[in-house]
């Protein structure tokens, strides 16, 4: 094979948030183990072994890590798999790395590391630091966005390249572009939104959180009005879901700034 691409939850649902629409919860109480959810060092080795010998010569393999909160399998996991993956590769592949957190166990060694091993780190920050500490509390349920935002700054102090990823709730769908300028605050330029989803088997719409289909049509247009009014003076923000829209019809279509990266 020329490429492979890896989705790795070294610690499966284990978190250190106690976020209000969260899927995983339920899974992670019932398993039978529920506290035995850490990948072990053989299972990381095993995996990148069989990787490697599948992988052709000079092909490209993506490893991309997600939870829970994957920063507790712990920084000694993820120094292990970096060396691991370099003891492997022999046939001059090329790795990327890439991880979703909600950064609140990042320290200074953890940024250290993102920037050594040449890491895309992505951050959970909902929009506004009200409806975010309303909604992802951590496990005492005092609110996170001050610690994530110096997380983000921290970051960037060791340049680290990141992307934010906003959970659509109710609440935020009715503050579209305050949500926007908020999250340009962090001086973070790649943005994604994904709409929340209610709990499986419960009836639409009963959660103090629950986005109905109105709701977030309603955000989408007002955020596409903000994002529009930047791009129209060459200020580059990339918003995943609009440029999918977008940059098919470009060149026939639209003139685009000419600093745009894609």
């Amino acid at each position: 094979m020329k490429q492979l691409q890896f989705l790795i939850k070294p610690a499966a649902g284990y978190c250190n948030m106690r976020c209000q629409y969260c899927f995983y919860r339920d899974e992670q109480q019932n398993r039978v183990n529920p506290d035995d959810c850490i990948m072990s060092f053989t299972t990381a080795e095993t995996l990148i072994q069989r990787c490697f010998a599948e992988i052709e010569q000079g092909g490209y393999i993506s490893f991309a890590f997600q939870g829970g909160e994957l920063t507790l399998a712990g920084l000694d996991f993820f120094r292990f798999f970096t060396q691991t993956v370099q003891k492997y590769n022999q046939k001059r592949v090329t790795v990327q790395y890439a991880i979703q957190t909600n950064g609140l166990a990042v320290t200074e060694e953890w940024a250290e590391f993102f920037s050594k091993e040449h890491f895309l780190v992505g951050i959970s920050l909902d929009g506004t630091p009200d409806v975010h500490d309303a909604l992802r509390p951590d496990t005492q349920g005092n609110g996170t966005w001050n610690k994530i935002t110096q997380t983000i700054e921290l970051l960037h102090r060791y340049g680290v390249e990141c992307n934010l990823l906003c959970v659509v709730t109710k609440r935020l769908a009715k503050k579209a572009e305050r949500v926007y300028k908020s999250m340009k605050a962090t001086d973070v330029r790649y943005l994604q939104f994904i709409p929340c989803l209610n709990p499986l088997d419960t009836p639409q719409g009963q959660q103090p959180y629950s986005l109905t289909p109105e709701l977030y049509a309603q955000f989408l247009c007002a955020l596409f009005d903000a994002w529009y009014r930047d791009w129209k003076t060459s200020t580059y923000v990339s918003i995943r879901l609009f440029e999918d829209y977008i940059y098919p019809v470009s060149y026939t279509h639209l003139t685009l700034p000419t600093n745009r990266e894609v």
